[in-house]
């Protein structure tokens, strides 16, 4: 249990030091006005009207730096999924059934994350969507993978 709760701390660590960096790289589109059309899409789903830096909603200051400033916000998502992978390997270990659901769950969510970024014009944005695409197509594998050995056991257990 104690390696389960070190590789959590360690991934929790990872992704608030990734968070803060992204946050504060993203805060440059405050100066920027020429990317206020394009890289606010939060601002916009809140109706705010952007006359300054100020209106921009601090959600927005991590799509602006997911575009242009993309190392830190991928740190952030394989940080998430690490530690989504820790959890995962725990329920396969303890509770199999719970691991198919979980990562198959994860690699649904990852794959649709993907498709809405299938076509993006920026560096940062494939970037995302081949970590969002491979990290999706490796957790439904892993799904695939343990339904299959408990699949597999179901049968040996009921023919003996």
């Amino acid at each position: 249990m104690f390696k389960y709760v070190l590789q959590l701390i360690v991934g929790i660590f990872a992704l608030l030091v990734s968070t803060l960096i992204t946050w504060y790289e993203g805060s440059a589109i405050t100066y920027n006005s020429f990317e206020w059309e394009y890289s606010t899409p939060f601002t916009k789903l809140f109706t705010i009207e952007i006359t300054s830096g100020r209106d921009i909603s601090q959600l927005d200051y991590f799509v602006y730096a997911a575009k242009f400033q993309p190392l830190f916000p991928a740190i952030m998502m394989l940080s998430v999924f690490y530690i989504l992978s820790v959890v995962g390997y725990y329920l396969i270990k303890h509770k199999s059934k719970w691991a198919i659901g979980i990562w198959g769950f994860i690699g649904c969510i990852m794959i649709l994350l993907s498709g809405f970024i299938f076509n993006s014009a920026t560096i940062g944005g494939r970037i995302f969507f081949w970590i969002t695409l491979v990290s999706g197509l490796i957790s439904v594998a892993v799904a695939v993978f343990v339904y299959l050995i408990n699949f597999k056991h179901k049968v040996t257990v009921n023919s003996n």
